[in-house]
């Protein structure tokens, strides 16, 4: 089966009210034309076009191209019909059909692609086109039959009669074009009224010359939502967002408020996994089976592995997080870092570009940046790892089985030995040899009955203010009583 796969998406999307060209918006973390190109990729074609205008630059740079994906520019926005025309060079030693999508209806899946690719072989037609029965036909455009339930033509919703507009039954602009019959191309008109080529108008081109063509009427009306403004967009990822929920679902992925939770298309969810409400999975994040991925927890670009455990409010960033290992509750795992199997990263613990060993903890209130943490170490609360001096960032070496005590800084570069202890409060900044104890403190000095001292100074001080207060409240009620009598003798 010879097949070749074009994309128009030279349109500029003036309704999205963006710069950003129309098919580079986004639903669930990727483009919209990537989500046409990777469909038409699982057909395997030989070759897959995109038929890009006056952003071409920025599509490219944008797209995860597969091997078959080629780009051709439509210098000049004039229609879908001249769109396709500029793919056509590109077809010159092709023999058999080419399948055409528009690069704005991301929902548009495989099986009903080649369904209705299917049916176009089977009746052996030159051209068909893919239709479905919407329940408001609004600006799409209408599949014209004759008595004998024949396609005629296809009429856009502007040049639509009154009787015409009632029709139900609308092009989704799928096409299925045998390789021999693009020249038609050629003979499509320039639409007076607009300036442009309609690419629909080649279905009554084909009729006339007594070509064998038809309609397929497949597939659901969601799936050929084409997203021309916001509120499409909107639409679209909902759709989408319950597509994508509803496929982990059925491999066995237990949510608790589907409703709440943002799945990225490319992520990936293991068997008997729980996500609880208001998770965010983005990017190319793969899941292992049995995880919990409790409320709040954004993760991108990482590997949970198989049985962790990822608890509230907790942000893993381009991260791995090994087996049976727990992170969390609000915790933050920066880019770089792994975290090994049975490992504990605990309350207020940021992680960035660190190693952490197998059964490793670190519990609460920490910061561990550029390190490499050994199996088995304990890591206190308050612990903050020195990385940067201002000038460069510095490796931290942490053997196995250390114990680091509470509010301590190690200031890099140095290595912890391993078995060693660190004692709590205390600052390194030379190597700790294994098994020794690493002390920095000044030494502890106790004064005896100072507290006492201290009490009855303080109530000396207190007696001392009341008694002058008290000195005072008398030396002023007397001056009150002389003020008063001087009164009395300036009125008599």
């Amino acid at each position: 089966m010879n097949l070749a796969g074009i994309v128009l998406a030279a349109g500029l999307g003036k309704r999205m009210n963006s710069s950003l060209p129309k098919v580079l918006h986004t639903l669930h973390g990727a483009p919209m034309l990537q989500y046409v190109v990777d469909t038409l990729q699982k057909l395997k074609p030989e070759k897959i076009i995109a038929v890009i205008g006056k952003h071409a630059g920025l599509i490219r740079a944008s797209m995860q191209n597969p091997g078959t994906l080629s780009y051709v520019e439509q210098r000049e926005p004039k229609g879908t019909g001249d769109a396709l025309l500029q793919a056509v060079p590109y077809l010159k030693n092709f023999h058999g059909t080419a399948v055409v999508v528009n690069g704005d209806t991301p929902l548009i899946t495989e099986k009903t692609i080649r369904k209705f690719l299917t049916q176009h072989r089977r009746k052996k037609h030159v051209l068909s086109l893919l239709s479905f029965i919407a329940a408001d036909p609004g600006s799409y455009g209408r599949i014209m039959r004759d008595k004998q339930g024949n396609v005629m033509s296809i009429v856009e919703n502007r040049d639509a009669t009154a009787t015409q507009s009632e029709v139900r039954e609308v092009n989704s602009g799928v096409y299925a074009i045998e390789s021999k019959a693009l020249r038609l191309l050629k003979e499509i008109k320039m639409n007076k009224a607009t300036g442009e080529y309609y690419l629909t108008d080649i279905v009554h081109i084909a009729r006339d010359k007594g070509m064998a063509i038809d309609a397929f009427c497949i597939g659901s009306e969601d799936e050929f939502i084409g997203v021309n403004t916001r509120q499409d967009l909107d639409k679209a990822g909902s759709l989408m967002k319950f597509r994508i929920i509803g496929k982990w679902c059925d491999h066995g992925v237990t949510f608790i408020d589907a409703g709440s939770v943002f799945i990225s298309a490319n992520s990936l969810i293991g068997q008997g996994t729980i996500i609880y409400p208001n998770v965010h999975i983005e990017g190319a994040t793969k899941i292992g089976r049995r995880c919990a991925i409790f409320p709040n927890v954004r993760i991108l670009d990482s590997i949970i592995e198989d049985d962790a455990t990822i608890k509230d409010s907790t942000l893993i960033e381009k991260s791995i997080v090994k087996k049976k290992a727990s992170v969390g509750p609000f915790a933050h795992i920066r880019p770089g870092c792994t975290i090994g199997e049975n490992a504990k990263i605990g309350n207020f613990v940021e992680v960035k570009n660190a190693m952490i060993g197998p059964d490793t903890k670190a519990s609460h209130l920490s910061y561990l940046g550029d390190a490499k943490i050994g199996k088995g170490v304990n890591i206190g609360a308050g612990t903050i790892i020195c990385n940067y001096d201002g000038f460069k960032k510095h490796i931290t070496s942490i053997e196995n089985n250390v114990f680091i005590g509470s509010d301590s800084q190690l200031i890099a570069p140095v290595t912890i030995g391993q078995g060693s202890i660190v004692g709590a409060g205390s600052t390194i900044t030379k190597d700790v040899p294994a098994n020794a104890l690493a002390l920095s403190r000044v030494e502890q000095t106790n004064i005896e009955n100072w507290t006492l001292r201290r009490k009855k100074s303080r109530q000396y001080v207190v007696d001392s203010k009341q008694q002058r207060g008290s000195r005072q409240y008398v030396a002023d009620s007397r001056q009150e009583k002389r003020k008063t009598k001087t009164r009395h003798k300036d009125k008599d």
